[in-house]
């Protein structure tokens, strides 16, 4: 399987997708937006995973290849592939499919649980996952749940944490793809964001929460199975 990613900032990797991909034998490749990086043909590519970033989908003249990456992922999601969107990933799919995205109630920054909605609950996505479960967060603003598609996860914070779209999109506001060197790399290069707020932690009860690193990862894991095994069954038959 053919997997590509769209990088918005150095600090803010594909992380522990990288070893799911790899121990799958699957190939993948990515774009770094930042950097001035080409897009590659949609033809080429099986899943696209849209990361998350600093910024927001709406400062166009500050980072210019947002416009084109909304193009991109707009015909990612027509060519009929899976796409998948991590916090400000989900947001820009999630704009792309005509839905609302702004500032959120609060900052959600830290280790915080989510729980699953009804629908959540009967989705392939979350098959296997405990309820509530425990994810990473990293964001300030938030999503409308796009037309027709089902809102399945929530926190205290964020009222629509993930939802999915035709068996085949998914916007994640929280991350489970994150590793001890990922979060040190966003606290190192997003500190400024580590402000008073109920939902924000400090520096050092994020580190302490490191003992989810496990967890989350087989979290991470368990998703991106049921994405691939729901799809290969339904290619079957």
């Amino acid at each position: 399987m053919r997997i590509h990613y769209l990088q918005q900032v150095p600090f803010e990797g594909i992380a522990n997708i990288a070893d799911w991909a790899k121990a799958k034998n699957h190939h993948v490749s990515g774009t770094h937006l930042y950097r001035g990086d080409s897009l590659p043909f949609i033809e080429q590519l099986d899943w696209l995973i849209v990361m998350g970033g600093p910024m927001n989908i709406y400062e166009e003249p500050k980072y210019p290849w947002l416009a084109a990456e909304k193009r991109f992922i707009e015909k990612a999601i027509k060519n009929g592939g899976i796409v998948i969107g991590i916090c400000l990933g989900a947001q820009l799919i999630a704009d792309v499919l005509g839905a609302k995205v702004s500032k959120n109630k609060y900052k959600e920054i830290g280790w915080h649980h989510l729980q699953l909605t009804e629908e959540g609950r009967n989705s392939f996505l979350f098959s296997g996952f405990q309820d509530p479960f425990i994810a990473f967060h990293w964001h300030g603003d938030t999503f409308s749940i796009p037309k027709g598609a089902r809102r399945l996860a929530s926190s205290e914070a964020c009222q629509n944490q993930a939802y999915e779209y035709d068996n085949k999109i998914f916007g994640l506001q929280f991350h489970l793809e994150s590793s001890e060197e990922s979060i040190k790399s966003l606290i190192d290069h997003s500190d400024d964001e580590l402000v008073n707020g109920n939902y924000v932690q400090a520096k050092g009860k994020m580190i302490s929460g490191f003992k989810h690193l496990n967890e989350i990862t087989k979290l991470m894991r368990q998703m991106f199975d049921n994405i691939e095994k729901f799809h290969r069954v339904k290619i079957n038959v």
